[in-house]
């Protein structure tokens, strides 16, 4: 079998509305695009389907060759819908009116296509035309801030979520809008593939991962990584990748190409902790893997993490849970 065909294939249909905000397709697609160079087990394919084969986008672009509302989808599909604007740029004609017949269009296909298995993403009004299908009732929800009222009432059901970045409930993605769709787009990645990829793809682009409001704490393996510090990020990846080997800021510093005083400046500076902290952070959170994955006694995995005894691994894992390590491997937290 041949890497191509042990790759894992994630079918991508973007709905393209009538006057669609290209940031909307642009970056979420783009992250999809790195996700794609950044690793070989899983690629995300890739096409652009509506009501018309030519619109025009808020930004006075034509997009063209948009393929037409396929008659089903694949299973494991994720279905993205964008937004739109009332005036693209340099629009001469409000063309809102003979559009809404194209986006009934699109309301009754996404109705008649997202089933159990398909999972549905939206970016800022994309949302409205999920509503209108029936397809967020009961759910959890967000969309643009100016557009809340309008989603509350095409989904009378739904919770409808305020200052959150994207909202996951199940197979329902939203998002706030413009560029929150690239956060939701990497919190994808991050299920999908890895929060590692997730992470690199962010560091490509020059932005940070964020976390969504009231939505659960980043994975610990992310903490500390919101900066685009080169230095930081080598001394993070080295220790990510081997958190139990004894890393010593003279080590580091030699990874980071600087200096061991230079580097704990920086540390405290970008990552908001000292390096010894990120290195026990990044031990702990190994640690609670092997608590909660495997039936070692805490002194295996005080080893295993990279700590010079049961002692030490119990003291560090008290700085940062309020839970025992026996608790969490029972379920009790």
């Amino acid at each position: 079998m041949t890497e191509e065909e042990r790759r894992r294939i994630v079918p991508v249909y973007v709905v393209v509305p009538p006057r669609t905000l290209l940031l909307d397709i642009a970056g979420p697609m783009e992250v999809l695009r790195r996700a794609n160079l950044e690793q070989a087990a899983v690629r995300f394919s890739i096409t652009y389907i509506g009501p018309s084969a030519d619109i025009l986008s808020s930004t006075g672009l034509g997009l063209t060759g948009i393929n037409p509302l396929p008659a089903d989808l694949p299973d494991g599909t994720l279905v993205v819908v964008s937004g739109a604007v009332d005036e693209p740029l340099g629009a001469i004609i409000d063309t809102r009116n003979t559009d809404a017949p194209l986006e009934t269009e699109i309301v009754e296909w996404l109705r008649r296509s997202v089933r159990p298995g398909i999972r549905l993403a939206t970016i800022c009004s994309g949302a409205l035309l999920a509503a209108r299908a029936g397809l967020l009732e009961g759910h959890e929800c967000t969309t643009h801030y100016s557009l809340l009222a309008d989603l509350t009432r095409f989904a009378p059901t739904a919770r409808v979520r305020e200052n959150r970045l994207y909202v996951e409930d199940g197979e329902r993605l939203t998002s706030a809008g413009v560029t929150a769709g690239i956060d939701l787009m990497l919190a994808v990645i991050a299920r999908d593939v890895s929060h590692a990829t997730a992470l690199a793809v962010a560091r490509n682009l020059v932005i940070y991962l964020r976390r969504a409001g009231a939505d659960p704490q980043l994975s610990p393996w992310l903490e500390g990584r919101n900066h685009i510090h080169p230095a930081i990020h080598r001394a993070q990846d080295a220790v990510g990748s081997d958190p139990s080997r004894d890393w010593s800021l003279e080590t580091l510093a030699q990874v980071a190409a600087t200096s061991p005083r230079n580097l704990s400046r920086l540390f405290n500076e970008h990552a908001g902790m000292s390096v010894i902290d990120y290195v026990n952070r990044m031990r702990i959170a190994l640690a609670r893997e092997l608590v909660v994955g495997s039936r070692l006694d805490m002194e295996s995995v005080a080893e295993r993490a990279g700590f010079s005894s049961a002692r030490q691994f119990r003291r560090a894992w008290r700085r940062l849970h309020d839970a025992s390590p026996a608790r969490v491997r029972v379920g009790k937290v």
